[in-house]
């Protein structure tokens, strides 16, 4: 046992040699402990890496600073409208009364095609919707001429400096045919929007008798606008 016992601190002695001397703070004693663990030594070098790492993160997430709005030579806009079909009301498509037995149920006239050039051209603006200028909400719009939509979106287009380029606006219904009424309802259109009627499209389709508006229940139209600075 003495003979292990001397082995052991002859260990401890020579271990402890070897050591540096900054590993043993000068308070404690360096006699051999076998549950002493010397400190691990890491490279410092990890903890700067992620640390410049956050630092490009952070630099990278940062909001970018607000462009200003450039002034575009032209502006495109979509536009789209539904209105139920219901008996008893009349059917107003482009500023025209056209003879059936069902019209739009909406809180103006109902003006489909109207309705969706007005979409059109605020969108290209980057303006609200029809629906959050004019809203259904205001009693002063019940009933009101669908043309008085169109004028105040042509005034705002005419006040941000543009004009229009053309206009491409296609009407969706099954009943009833559209074609004798299509020249007429696009000079109206051509008019109301102070536009040369050679920019001013028209097309009708029916919906192959798919779904509400393929079975009369119902009319919608699409419209792309092309706003030109003047």
């Amino acid at each position: 046992m003495a003979a292990a016992s001397l082995s052991a601190s002859s260990v401890a002695a020579t271990t402890t040699k070897s050591l540096p001397h900054s590993l043993f703070p000068s308070n404690l004693h360096t006699s051999y402990s076998p549950s002493l663990r010397l400190p691990e030594t890491r490279p410092r070098t990890r903890p700067l890496v992620w640390a410049s790492a956050t630092t490009a993160l952070e630099v990278d997430q940062a909001p970018a600073a607000a462009a200003p709005s450039k002034t575009l030579p032209f502006r495109v806009g979509h536009g789209f409208d539904l209105h139920r079909l219901e008996p008893g009301y009349p059917l107003i498509i482009g500023g025209i009364d056209i003879p059936h037995d069902r019209g739009c149920e909406a809180h103006s006239d109902g003006d489909v095609l109207l309705h969706c050039v007005v979409d059109a051209i605020l969108g290209a603006l980057g303006l609200p919707d029809i629906g959050q200028i004019f809203p259904d909400s205001d009693p002063k719009w019940r009933g009101a001429a669908s043309s008085v939509f169109i004028k105040e979106a042509v005034k705002l287009m005419h006040e941000a400096g543009y004009e229009i380029g053309n206009l491409d606006a296609t009407l969706i219904l099954q009943r009833p045919k559209l074609s004798p009424h299509k020249e007429v309802m696009r000079a109206n259109l051509a008019t109301l929007l102070g536009a040369d009627p050679s920019v001013v499209n028209l097309k009708a389709k029916t919906h192959e008798k798919v779904d509400s508006l393929g079975e009369n229940r119902s009319i919608a139209a699409h419209t792309v606008v092309l706003l030109m600075r003047k």
